[in-house]
């Protein structure tokens, strides 16, 4: 049985099924778990607004729930999914929100855009 935190909420990392890429990371609370499970589409729960919401619902990348699986202390989840719309889930219009590298040079650490 997953583990909410105080608020009420876990954390979910969510991948494509075609080729495992991370996509995003993003929280649900008991509903959005429980949305997810019985309609087989991504529901969520924005920590920003403070309410509920089914990913796709306004860009069309519509996540179908193909595999949820809890971590062995089961406080966070990952999701596996077949994205829809052009298969992106970053609100930049980028594929995965994990676009950007911190690389370590030397002295110096910046943040590199791919």
């Amino acid at each position: 049985m997953p583990r909410f935190d105080t608020n009420g909420l876990i954390a979910c990392v969510t991948r494509d099924a075609s080729d495992g890429q991370v996509l995003m990371l993003a929280y649900m609370n008991e509903e959005a778990l429980r949305l997810t499970i019985e309609t087989g589409i991504a529901h969520y729960w924005s920590r920003s607004r403070q309410a509920l919401w089914r990913k796709g619902e306004v860009s069309g990348q519509v996540q179908k729930v193909t595999e949820i699986r809890t971590d062995c202390d089961q406080d966070a989840l990952l999701l596996t999914v077949d994205p829809g719309g052009d298969g992106g889930a970053c609100h930049t219009g980028r594929r995965s929100c994990f676009y950007r590298k911190i690389a370590h040079r030397g002295d110096a650490t910046k943040l590199v855009f791919d």
